[in-house]
């Protein structure tokens, strides 16, 4: 089969791989639908960050079952999203179902091959039912919208609450959408580009141009000088994970969704005005699979096209062979991109020519 592989450190080439082997209990064989790209992702192809090489990457995917196991509750055609983290049974994290925050699990597309491949191997529990008049490209947003619901279900929304997402990349527009869901009133977004806040204001979103003066201060004009319960940072940046904290309101909630880009330190009359505003400030790790059928991931596929929109997030879908073009176009930064998912499979790719669904856009 084919497969996009990471032999080095900028080095991806398209080439025949092995069929893969039966991963964990139960282990279905699923044909790979759509493949998102994370920032991850990148890193690990042109900075260094793979665990090891030769990689397969790719862990926000879709796909379309081959073979099932006899019993499985799927059937070849079924298609589904695929929970990408395989954890230790044995991890005391593991039991709770807090997989995520356990040690030692294993991961598609960072410590074992991913989706980036025409095939792979599954656990049956891994793999969450989406109905077939969903597009492969939009159920391969899953994962990503499932990280970001993960976040936003911390937050103690008050009533009337307010919101501000610094950073209208695909993780930062899902946590807005999530919040708009989850009954916020008022859901500001704030970047500096153009055209990641056009999205957003067709998704009806007020949106603040961080590019044009200072979002705190707008911020504050916009919530009569109190500022917002709820502030998620969602560039990855030191400057705007100070800008988040500076934007809460009293007794207001600050998310830590981006993964920092460098190191910070915390003005100490920042950190005093956190005391006297009890601040609370939340982390967040990936998202969960459990309770089966009543986990994150089975929210996310139940609003998925209603009313949590991923189809304008999608900015490219370019076929497996693109991919070691693309992904040098990403790493250069030669061509614009929001979210890029790989049409694999070849209904993944007849689903994009359908009227409403060109390019990924509906």
């Amino acid at each position: 089969m084919k497969a996009a592989v990471l032999q080095s450190e900028g080095v991806l080439t398209l080439t025949d791989v092995p069929a893969p082997a039966p991963v964990g209990d139960r282990s279905v064989l699923v044909r790979v639908g759509g493949v998102g790209v994370c920032g991850s992702d990148v890193l690990r192809y042109g900075r260094g960050k793979a665990y090891h090489y030769p990689l397969v990457l790719g862990h926000e995917f879709s796909a379309v079952v081959e073979e099932a196991p006899e019993g499985s509750r799927f059937r070849p055609g079924d298609r589904a999203a695929v929970f990408p983290l395989l954890p230790d049974p044995a991890d005391p994290m593991t039991q709770i179902g807090e997989y995520a925050v356990g040690s030692g699990y294993d991961y598609y597309g960072s410590r074992r091959d991913g989706a980036m491949a025409e095939f792979l191997q599954v656990p049956e529990a891994n793999l969450v039912p989406v109905a077939r008049d969903v597009p492969l490209v939009h159920a391969a947003m899953v994962e990503p919208a499932a990280v970001a619901l993960h976040a936003m279900l911390k937050f103690q929304l008050p009533a009337h609450a307010t919101a501000l997402v610094i950073g209208a990349g695909p993780i930062g527009a899902l946590a807005a959408q999530w919040l708009r869901i989850l009954g916020a009133s008022e859901v500001y977004v704030a970047d500096v580009d153009e055209r990641k806040r056009a999205v957003m204001a067709g998704l009806g979103f007020p949106v603040i141009d961080a590019s044009a003066g200072d979002t705190v201060d707008t911020v504050r004009e916009l919530t009569g000088g109190r500022g917002v319960d709820c502030a998620v940072e969602a560039s990855g940046l030191p400057a705007t994970l100070i800008q988040a904290i500076t934007a809460a309101a009293p007794l207001g909630q600050v998310m830590l969704l981006g993964d920092l880009s460098g190191d910070l330190t915390l003005p100490r009359a920042l950190v005093s005005s956190v005391l006297r505003r009890e601040l609370r400030i939340h982390g967040t790790w990936n998202s969960r699979i459990t309770p089966a059928g009543r986990s994150e991931w089975d929210m996310v596929v139940h609003h998925l096209g209603r009313d949590l929109k991923v189809a304008p997030l999608i900015s490219h879908t370019p076929s497996l062979e693109e991919a070691p073009a693309m992904f040098a176009d990403m790493l250069e930064r030669r061509t614009w991109y929001n979210k890029v998912v790989f049409a694999v499979a070849d209904q993944a790719q007849a689903e994009l020519i359908r009227p409403g669904v060109v390019g990924g856009v509906a």
